[in-house]
């Protein structure tokens, strides 16, 4: 028998063993990733648009086309805001998820600065809604088919939506 027999061998296996348990571990003490993420818990498809304030006003964008009993992230990594909104659109059956909070859309993909005279700036004006993340670096909503509005995750309760500063409203930028 050769060394190179022997080591193969004698060594092989643990070196093996050892290999993949580097691997797990690094695979399992990577932090856990941070995003905003909708699930569509219906069958149909979903086309669902997100509002948030950035350091230079409010923002809205869409469209993310979601398969239904499927996930997908709409903002990657940490949350950067406290408050995020939301308006989603069943495309086969006409439903939609939406709240009082009125920001601007279009039929095509978007990325739309501010909330105001959304009609004058050619877009169309959606209500969506509010959805408090408590300053959570992660969040997720579940949207149903139960009556509006959408029921996130356990331990995502969403709050009714605020007054005051934090509140988008026509006219605020």
């Amino acid at each position: 028998m050769s060394f190179a027999g022997g080591w193969r061998f004698r060594f092989g296996p643990s070196l093996a063993i050892f290999c993949l348990s580097l691997v797990a571990g690094a695979a399992f003490s990577q932090p856990a990733r941070a995003d905003f993420r909708v699930c569509n818990a219906t069958q149909s498809l979903v086309g669902v648009s997100i509002g948030y304030r950035a350091a230079d006003g409010w923002k809205s964008e869409g469209w993310w086309h979601i398969e239904g009993s499927t996930c997908k992230t709409l903002i990657e990594g940490a949350l950067s805001s406290r408050f995020y909104y939301l308006y989603a659109e069943d495309a086969e059956r006409g439903g939609r998820w939406d709240g009082p909070v009125n920001m601007c859309v279009t039929d095509k993909e978007f990325k739309i600065s501010g909330v105001s005279d959304c009609l004058a700036r050619g877009y169309q004006r959606a209500g969506f809604r509010e959805y408090d993340t408590g300053e959570q670096a992660s969040w997720m909503v579940q949207l149903t088919d139960e009556p509006n509005p959408p029921t996130p995750l356990p331990g995502a309760t969403p709050t009714p939506p605020i007054t005051g500063n934090d509140q988008p409203e026509e006219g605020q930028q």
